[in-house]
């Protein structure tokens, strides 16, 4: 059994979602979760024979699972709009299926950040799972950063998942609040608490950790402004988290 279903959640993915599914055209069913998108990301889905379901945002987690309900195959790949399948890797994606060797498998993912692949920086290799059989993997309720979560061990692909992260540094600014919001919410849930000194020493050490240890200075300036980044969303990151949590005490 060698059926494939692609699950992807959208909005606003206009500039991405042609790309990204002419990249798995040759699977057996694509299925799209849109949150509303305001531009055509719905019309160019189904123009491209994908399955669109609209629902309301709730986290990416629980996107990623609603996708996960309607995908009939026999093994489903999970990826987002700014990816491409390689030619390699679907071969691998293919012979895995074939061979069933594990229920889950890890794809090497190589990002590109303001026009350069990043091969450093604690980016690469990004070894995430993505290709699951259906019914023995789910993803984590997770409000930003989910996961895939299985039992058993994990088989490795060959080729890689082109991603395309950010193509400006507008981009960036927007994931980064983005981001850090929904993290910060995420751990106000849990009960977690920040402090500013606490914040501000999680963003030195995020981009110590990003440009030094991870050896980011290898990436030129673009290691440069992701470290800066990490370091800026870090830091972001933990002072909304201390402010939710004076909110909370008001």
């Amino acid at each position: 059994m060698t059926s494939l279903s692609i699950i992807l959640i959208t909005k606003n993915e206009a500039a991405n979602i042609d790309a990204c599914l002419e990249s798995v055209a040759w699977a057996d069913e694509i299925i799209v979760i849109d949150s509303g998108s305001t531009d055509d990301t719905v019309s160019r889905c189904q123009a491209r024979g994908a399955k669109v379901y609209v629902h309301d945002w709730q986290g990416f987690g629980i996107q990623k699972n609603r996708a996960l309900s309607y995908a009939t195959q026999d093994w489903v790949f999970s990826i987002d709009a700014d990816e491409r399948v390689t030619p390699e890797l679907r071969a691998a994606i293919q012979a895995a299926m074939t061979q069933a060797q594990f229920p889950a498998y890890r794809v090497s993912r190589l990002s590109n950040y303001c026009g350069r692949f990043m091969r450093h920086s604690g980016w690469y290799p990004d070894h995430i799972v993505r290709l699951f059989q259906r019914g023995e993997a789910r993803f984590s309720d997770a409000l930003v950063h989910e996961t895939i979560v299985f039992n058993g061990k994990t088989g490795m692909l060959s080729g890689e998942l082109l991603h395309y992260s950010y193509d400006n540094f507008e981009q960036v600014l927007d994931k980064n609040n983005a981001y850090s919001t929904a993290a910060a919410q995420m751990k106000f849930q849990q009960g977690k608490s920040a402090s500013l000194t606490g914040a501000v020493l999680r963003g030195v050490w995020a981009f110590f950790r990003t440009y030094c240890l991870r050896m980011g200075f290898l990436d030129g300036r673009q290691g440069f402004m992701v470290s800066v980044s990490n370091a800026e969303e870090t830091y972001y990151r933990y002072l909304k988290l201390m402010l939710l949590n004076e909110k909370a005490r008001r």
